[in-house]
């Protein structure tokens, strides 16, 4: 397994490469962001998906099988650990807000590792003004996995276009009001894996769910 500092220069190479879009919302798609022994390692994770009953188009529901990169994942497998520092790191922490213009110095990482089964949906919505960036990183490589992508709407919740989905790659956006968001219900045969990262503000009430609680990101 590499090194955090390794694992931070190929996602601030992988940033600052990635190309920008403004429609519907301001919106970057990032590629080949972590090293190949790193998927593997989550790949290797214990974890199986949870069976979906009525999801009811938000992942609050499904709230005792959600898994983070917190500090019992970090102190259970090294690939959690190594991961969150790297996200955890000033190089990182400061190329996305150069990227971005999105302070986050002043917030806290959370990492959540979604396993998406059959029956999944999110509606249309717009994150917690208590996050200050959002980054899904596409990990299946199932076949028809390129269908899976986050569905971006307008502000009339509107469907524009999909995210591309492809092992490795992903979306980075700053949540805002117009940055509407979604997944469609539609078959997943097989297992819809991603990592979402994002940085909260301290007001953040799930503190259980931070790599880190008690340091500010950059720190």
């Amino acid at each position: 397994m590499l090194e955090p500092e390794a694992i931070s220069a190929s996602l601030v190479a992988s940033f600052e490469a990635a190309e920008r879009s403004d429609t519907p919302f301001p919106h970057w798609a990032p590629q080949g962001m972590l090293p190949g022994d790193v998927v593997q390692g989550i790949d290797s994770l214990p974890i199986e998906p949870a069976p979906i009953e009525d999801a009811q188009g938000k992942r609050e529901t499904q709230k005792s099988t959600r898994y983070f990169f917190n500090g019992r994942a970090r102190l259970d497998h090294k690939v959690c650990d190594d991961l969150a520092h790297a996200l955890q790191g000033a190089d990182v922490v400061n190329c996305l807000a150069e990227l971005t213009g999105s302070r986050l110095q002043e917030g806290f990482l959370r990492i959540e590792y979604c396993l998406d089964a059959d029956g999944f949906w999110l509606e249309p919505h717009t994150d917690s003004d208590l996050k200050l960036l959002n980054l899904s990183i596409y990990l299946s490589r199932d076949p028809g996995a390129d269908e899976w992508g986050t569905d971006l709407y307008d502000s009339n919740q509107k469907l524009v276009n999909t995210a591309r989905y492809h092992r490795n790659d992903g979306l980075l956006f700053v949540p805002s009001e117009t940055a509407w968001h979604g997944f469609r219900k539609r078959p997943i045969p097989g297992v819809r894996r991603s990592l979402v990262v994002s940085y909260v503000r301290p007001e953040w009430r799930g503190r259980q769910e931070l790599s880190f609680p008690d340091r500010l990101a950059g720190d």
